[in-house]
């Protein structure tokens, strides 16, 4: 495993201060405020401590309340709100400063057979053929985390969506548990930057101010994310200085593994 990739499983992994009670560190990945990333992996990995192993989370739905510091670590409060005959439901708040940052919900479920049905992958060349100028890579610093952008462009009247492949790059644990927190880490990437396409703005403009009001996210399948997943992002609407958008994850053999939904904050400021 890479160091920083390494670094990334550590922030996961979150110290158990008492029953139900976890802190985790932050990381510094030069934002304003603390990546809303971090505290819905963070926040899944303490769900997933107090669960039995034979349920996997299925879904999870979170507000985030506060900015976060990125320089002052997490603690993480989990409520075993229900274990049924074939689900568990656990509450999970996110606390710095003796206030709640970020809260969310989250079902866990055994497996079950039955029957099944999914969308086609859209059409998109393979990250191994991908060249400039069809994709643009992107990484951060000292972050295991790569993307690469398959040509979108924010243009006035460009259509609001946003396609990319993504991966943690180096070796990693099968656990299927760390690769969901992963995903859930992951998935807060780009997502909400969709609904600024058909505008012409970019993330960096001075004049957008722009943050992660809630997120939701459906997992369908194991998945690896250390391998390449397409994200397929679209915002079928914006109004009222937010902006809503909506994401598709595929592995590589077209299987659809998780969806995700974000409404955020999109504030032009004059």
């Amino acid at each position: 495993m890479s160091d920083a990739l390494n670094d990334l499983v550590a922030l996961l992994g979150l110290e158990a201060l008492e029953e139900n009670l976890f802190r985790g560190h932050s990381q510094d990945l030069g934002l304003p405020q603390l990546f809303g990333g971090q505290v819905l992996g963070q926040a899944l990995s303490a769900a997933c401590q107090t669960v039995d192993p034979a349920r996997a989370v299925h879904s999870m739905h979170g507000y985030f309340l506060r900015p976060g510091d990125p320089h002052r670590p997490v603690v993480y409060q989990v409520d075993a709100v229900r274990d049924g005959g074939s689900f568990s439901t656990r509450r999970v708040t996110a606390i710095q400063k003796g206030r709640p940052i970020f809260f969310c919900s989250a079902s866990f479920h055994g497996h079950e057979a039955s029957f099944d049905h999914q969308p086609t992958m859209p059409d998109v060349p393979m990250p191994e053929t991908l060249n400039a100028p069809e994709a643009r890579m992107e990484r951060f610093p000292g972050h295991p985390i790569e993307f690469l952008h398959l040509g979108d462009t924010s243009e006035t009247g460009q259509p609001a969506r946003k396609r990319l492949w993504f991966r943690l790059a180096g070796e990693l644990s099968d656990d299927p548990v760390l690769n969901r927190c992963l995903l859930a880490y992951s998935s807060d990437f780009n997502l909400l930057t969709s609904a600024l396409v058909p505008h012409g703005i970019t993330y960096g403009d001075p004049r957008l101010q722009i943050a992660s009001l809630d997120h939701a996210l459906w997992f369908h399948r194991d998945v690896k994310v250390n391998d390449w997943l397409l994200y397929d992002m679209d915002s079928p609407w914006a109004g009222g200085s937010r902006g809503f958008a909506r994401g598709s994850i595929f592995d590589r053999h077209g299987r659809l593994v998780a969806s995700a939904a974000q409404e955020g904050l999109t504030r032009l400021r004059t």
